[in-house]
């Protein structure tokens, strides 16, 4: 391979790595945000659910069905990109660099098998509470629609109605904390997936270097002997005060 061809093929393989980073982090951004947005599409009040106009009530699903889709397009262009970039170390001739270029590849696909796990799990959740919510609005409908149809003037009537909705109300605000108990489990799942997944890589990159592994141990052993020689310092000091003080 010609040094031309071996300093456009590194271009594009760097170009593919820039792009499947800049996608992650848009990743990244836009989980965050359609998180947030369905944890207070879930905390809302049943109350102001109930007297929201209909554009207004529209108006946050559409966007939460706008980031869900641009999400969807988001994961599909980041695996494009990494099934270019698996063509590329399937290319002859990439066999001095095949092993570096593979770790990359598998880091790449980590990531975006977590991401594609996290948009799942929120997804699936907000489709959830928007039936939920869609069912429980309809028998609130109902029941307004039959108190001011009848016209209720029995005082018990009224006392049971009052009853059913606080229990009703109380069910909704069991249900919004439930939800984010859920979200910030699911949260911190991921966290702790995030950081199991570091953590192998870094033992396996001190496995894979030896050299690195045995300065690590020595630079941990250096400061175990400093903290002792630290430790013993002060006591000296602190008996050699105790000593001047009392005499």
């Amino acid at each position: 391979m010609s040094i031309t061809n071996m300093a456009t093929s590194s271009d594009y393989w760097e170009d593919l790595r820039k792009q499947a980073r800049q996608l992650e982090n848009e990743l990244d951004l836009k989980l965050v945000s359609f998180s947030k947005l369905c944890t207070s599409y879930s905390s809302r009040d049943q109350r102001t659910r109930d007297n929201r106009s209909d554009s207004l009530g529209s108006s946050q699903d559409n966007m939460l069905v706008a980031m869900t889709t641009e999400l969807e397009q988001l994961l599909s262009k980041l695996s494009a990109v990494n099934d270019k970039m698996a063509e590329y170390t399937n290319t002859p001739g990439r066999s001095s660099h095949n092993a570096a270029l593979m770790h990359t590849l598998q880091r790449h696909r980590d990531i975006l098998q977590d991401y594609t796990n996290e948009f799942h799990k929120t997804k699936t959740n907000f489709f959830s509470l928007k039936e939920r919510e869609d069912l429980l609005g309809s028998v609130h409908r109902d029941i307004e629609s039959f108190k001011s149809s009848s016209g209720v003037n029995n005082r018990r009537t009224e006392l049971y109605l009052k009853e059913h909705e606080h229990l009703r109300n109380s069910d909704s605000l069991l249900d919004s904390a439930i939800s984010i108990a859920m979200a910030t489990k699911e949260n911190i799942t991921f966290q702790r997936g995030m950081l199991k997944s570091i953590q192998t890589r870094v033992t396996t990159l001190a496995n894979r270097f030896p050299t690195i592994n045995s300065l690590i141990q020595k630079i941990n052993l250096r400061k175990r002997r400093d903290s002792l020689i630290l430790g013993g310092v002060i006591g000296v000091c602190t008996i050699l005060l105790l000593l001047y003080t009392f005499h």
